[in-house]
């Protein structure tokens, strides 16, 4: 039996890949910020079969992250824990985007470190990472989160050839477009308005299902979204057009006319367990 450890278990993508390994038998290491989650998320994972174990951890403290592998001879190591902040750069406090930083960037190279520890001292194993198509463009009113998914994509390029002397160790990014899950209504705001998902809009069944995909046959990257080249290649290929358009776009499709004040959402303290789920509620879960 396969141990899987799921950093960023309790919402989103982290909730909906640690069912999909539930499903498939894996014994999971469950791992958030949140215990009340945590709990709900693994009584459905032991009903669909799993023998789970649940961490409170914070990416943020390495201590934590060293606990959620104590003991553990971990085969698949998913991270998907992440913040984030809508903004100007300038109306955005700087503890927000710092602390967003060190969550999404910092916190997965600590995740790394951890996991990597491991890996080589067993020889084997895979590590997968929850990237974003802001890995790739950029998108006003979202700086910290695009700053981090950038910073990521080259921690993980870099790891993929510091890794290269072992080749039962997989170091693995899936980035997905836009995602129907939580972390826009619980994001810090300081643009006014609640920020959404721009469609086209995958579910987090989709995402976790190549993030499993992906544990079975490892990939460098996996792109999870219909529209994703065709954005990357607008970026590219006509910067002044994309840069036109993409604020105006951005103001329609990614904010919601939901006005809010200010406040900084979830980054420094979980949301309440009745706001984590896997979807946000915009689509439908698949029927299985």
């Amino acid at each position: 039996m396969e141990t899987v450890v799921i950093t960023g278990a309790s919402s989103g993508v982290g909730r909906a890949s640690a069912l999909a390994f539930a499903r498939q038998g894996a014994r999971l290491v469950l791992a958030s910020r949140s215990e009340p989650a945590l709990e709900t998320v693994a009584a459905e994972c032991r009903a669909a079969g799993a023998q789970v174990r649940i961490v409170v951890a914070d990416v943020t403290r390495p201590e934590t992250v060293r606990a959620v592998a104590a003991g553990e001879a971990v085969d698949v190591w998913v991270h998907t824990a992440a913040v984030m902040a809508y903004g100007r750069f300038e109306d955005v406090p700087a503890d927000v985007f710092d602390q967003v930083v060190a969550t999404d960037l910092l916190g997965a190279a600590t995740v790394a470190r951890v996991a990597l520890a491991g890996f080589r001292a067993r020889g084997r194993g895979v590590l997968i990472f929850g990237g974003s198509l802001l890995g790739t463009v950029v998108t006003p009113y979202t700086s910290s989160y695009v700053t981090s998914k950038w910073g990521l994509r080259a921690l993980v390029r870099a790891l993929r050839l510091e890794t290269r002397d072992a080749p039962d160790i997989h170091v693995c990014l899936v980035s997905p477009g836009a995602v129907d899950t939580p972390i826009y209504r619980n994001a810090a705001n300081f643009a006014g308005r609640i920020g959404r998902p721009p469609p086209p809009i995958d579910t987090a069944d989709k995402v976790a299902e190549a993030i499993v995909r992906c544990a079975r046959r490892p990939r460098g990257t996996v792109t999870v979204g219909a529209a994703n080249r065709l954005i990357l290649f607008g970026f590219v290929a006509t910067p002044a057009l994309y840069d036109l358009l993409v604020g105006p776009l951005m103001r329609i499709a990614g904010l919601s006319r939901e006005r809010i004040g200010p406040h900084p959402g979830n980054v420094f303290a979980p949301p309440p367990a009745s706001a984590e789920s896997a979807g946000g509620g915009r689509k439908r879960p698949r029927r299985r």
